[in-house]
């Protein structure tokens, strides 16, 4: 016998509603259903074009944050939850960050990254303590749902602009409200799904353009790369050493052998091997150069008689 359930929400938003390009998907061969799916898939990036405003107003927040000390805090349930994971994970290796410097906060903890936990999206109170308990004065966090409405998103975001923090929130839902404690609303219309309700499509897809650009420039701001080089990546695999050598011949046009003795007396550091060779000074100095320049290398050529 099934019960009923003790909350009813509906909710408002072009994600809940019938495409009424996609009514006949079931009727459809493999190569219709997929070439429909692509066709929705191609609304995604104007969608996202239209909120680039709102989002790089997010991306300076949180370089603020960053540069003076805080951290970055990501919060989601459900799908918007685990990009927010994956994002934040993939950030150490990519651009060797400290591993506080994005915190993800997913509703229901580790085990809701591989299974579905009951009403966890609906604890707002969850969420404000979560936020209470780890956000600080000065801190820079930033909230996904697709809905625009998720309770345990919004209570986390409440609870982190009264702890003085700066807070932004990616909605898949141009009809909802700015929440209270929000600074900073993206609202990204991407439509009716292919799948009515079906929000780990359209709206996630946008999503984890939104999270891959956010951290992206976010990090060519903290001066994590060089012109389009990741070299402040951290090799941890052959693959990554290959991938550091020619990231460094690709910057300063020096040999493969030149490249792998400058890493050598580097101690393996990227950025101070390639003001090495650009420089053509030694590799403490060269460290030293970065230091002063906040480890950004474009300022540290700047700063110096060095062009590059």
């Amino acid at each position: 016998m099934m019960t009923v359930p003790s909350q009813v929400v509906h909710v408002d938003s072009p994600t809940e509603q019938r495409n009424p390009r996609t009514t006949e998907i079931d009727r459809m061969p493999t190569i219709g259903i997929l070439g429909l799916i692509n066709s929705e898939d191609r609304r995604v990036p104007e969608a996202v074009h239209e909120v680039l405003p709102e989002l790089a107003t997010a991306v300076d927040l949180a370089v603020e944050a960053l540069r003076s000390g805080h951290r970055v805090h990501y919060v989601g349930a459900g799908t918007s939850g685990r990009l927010a994971v994956l994002d934040a994970a993939e950030l150490v290796p990519t651009y060797n960050v400290p591993a506080d410097w994005f915190v993800a906060h997913h509703a229901g903890g580790d085990r809701a990254l591989r299974e579905a936990v009951e009403n966890a999206e609906d604890d707002a109170k969850g969420g404000a303590a979560e936020l209470s308990a780890s956000v600080e004065p000065g801190d820079f966090v930033l909230g996904l749902t697709a809905s625009g409405r998720t309770p345990f998103v919004l209570g986390a975001l409440n609870a982190a602009s009264l702890r003085g923090a700066r807070t932004a929130l990616v909605s898949g839902n141009p009809r909802a409200m700015r929440p209270v404690g929000v600074d900073v609303l993206i609202a990204v219309n991407t439509g009716p799904e292919v799948i009515a309700g079906s929000t780990r499509m359209k709206a996630g897809t946008a999503q984890k353009v939104i999270l891959t650009a956010f951290s992206t420039a976010t990090m060519i701001k903290m001066g994590r790369t060089y012109s389009n080089l990741m070299v402040s990546m951290r090799a941890t695999n052959a693959k990554l050493r290959g991938r550091t050598l020619r990231i460094l011949e690709e910057a300063t046009g020096a040999s493969e052998q030149d490249c792998a003795a400058a890493l050598t007396e580097a101690g393996g550091e990227l950025k101070v091997a390639l003001m090495h060779l650009l420089c053509g000074v030694d590799a403490r100095t060269a460290s030293q150069m970065l230091a002063a320049n906040g480890g950004h290398v474009r300022d540290a050529l700047t700063a110096t008689t060095c062009s590059a």
